[in-house]
């Protein structure tokens, strides 16, 4: 695609927490950010790593979503799966806990801010503590490597169903 995207990631360790910043730019309309972030039904289809995503419930903005996945990186493999309850604040903001899984803890908000026509800024506030030992040298740059990966991967949707919107009919 020939729009511009950015993608920034921060990771630090505090004791055995994970923490991951990230920020974002998208040459889309905020809802078709909006749309990509919060299609747990085809995630899977368009993030390499998910295997499944399904969204388990929803009762007006909250949802559970259970995913799991492979990454792998160097030596290391790191497999999960998680349930999530998602609270939906449209086209502004995903709060998203864990219920169950892969992690200790697991606590992300993900806000979208941008004109309706676009750019959109992506920035996303993660804080995990994973239940696996994580290479305490190695560890953070695979996970900042992962999480770029991804994120590239979702802007790289939002711009082909942008780009989808504004083909001509035939």
């Amino acid at each position: 695609m020939a729009t511009a995207q950015t993608v920034e990631v921060a990771v630090q360790r505090d004791g055995e927490r994970v923490i991951i910043d990230v920020n974002a730019q998208v040459q889309v309309a905020r809802t078709v950010a909006w749309a990509v972030l919060t299609d747990y039904e085809h995630m899977a289809d368009f993030v390499d790593d998910l295997k499944s995503s399904v969204v388990l419930s929803r009762e007006g903005n909250k949802l559970q979503v259970e995913q799991s996945g492979v990454f792998k990186r160097a030596f290391l493999t790191f497999a999960f799966s998680t349930v999530r309850s998602i609270e939906l604040f449209p086209e502004r903001e995903v709060r998203s806990h864990l219920v169950r899984g892969d992690f200790k803890y697991y606590d992300v908000v993900t806000r979208l801010a941008g004109g309706p026509a676009g750019p959109t800024t992506i920035t996303h506030h993660g804080e995990y503590v994973p239940r696996r030992w994580v290479p305490p040298m190695l560890g953070p740059s695979l996970i900042e490597a992962e999480t770029r990966k991804q994120y590239t991967e979702l802007l790289t949707e939002m711009e082909r169903r942008a780009a989808a919107r504004q083909a001509p009919s035939k």
